[in-house]
């Protein structure tokens, strides 16, 4: 963007010394334009400070939530015997947060297995592609984790305590962007279903 600035900074300039040899002329183009490019650069800086801090506070509400769901459930108390006894993970279209129907297919299985072992608990994680502010993805990943939430309770009656989202917006890819289909692969809620060690099998 600045390389664009300067570019027209020289063209304007071109075309002060080109149409008008008044030096007072030349002095009052050069510092409007100056005054222009000043008035831009200042907008990009404060733009990029709300994203780098935007970012920050993010990331550091993510990693916050992390640590928590970390310790949950195997580490809770009462939870020590609890293992990963499903797992999986469910794609969304771009900016989207609706359930397709391939998803259904996946959480319908979910559902039933949450029913058949009653004292399981599920961890729902959301993800996002690069595109948009980390804001806004954090805020989209947390919409994704949620509307898997609101379908397994609407279809299968499972009780709210039974699930925990949280999002992680555009900061955990599993692909890389030079990868085949890459944004389609990082749209995704991940699924841990926790339960006893005992009924697991």
């Amino acid at each position: 963007m600045i390389a664009r600035f300067t570019i027209g900074l020289i063209a304007v300039l071109a075309m002060a010394i080109g149409g008008c040899t008044s030096k007072g002329y030349v002095d009052r183009s050069i510092a409007d334009v100056q005054a222009k490019i000043g008035a831009q650069l200042d907008t990009v800086r404060a733009q990029s400070s709300t994203n780098a801090n935007d970012i920050q506070k993010l990331t550091a509400l993510t990693d916050e939530l992390s640590t928590k769901i970390g310790k949950t459930p195997n580490q809770v108390a009462g939870f020590e015997n609890y293992r990963v006894i499903w797992q999986g993970s469910v794609n969304f279209d771009f900016d989207s947060e609706r359930i397709t129907d391939v998803s259904s297919e996946i959480l319908n299985g979910l559902g039933q297995k949450m029913s058949d072992v009653p004292a399981s608990i599920l961890e729902i994680a959301g993800y996002t592609d690069k595109n948009g502010t980390a804001k806004y993805n954090f805020r989209l990943g947390l919409m994704r984790s949620e509307s898997v939430k609101t379908y397994l309770v609407d279809k299968y009656g499972l009780g709210l305590y039974r699930m925990y989202t949280i999002s992680y917006g555009m900061t955990k890819p599993i692909a890389l962007p030079d990868q085949a289909h890459a944004n389609a692969k990082n749209r995704r809620v991940e699924l841990k279903l926790w339960g006893p060690i005992e009924q697991s099998s």
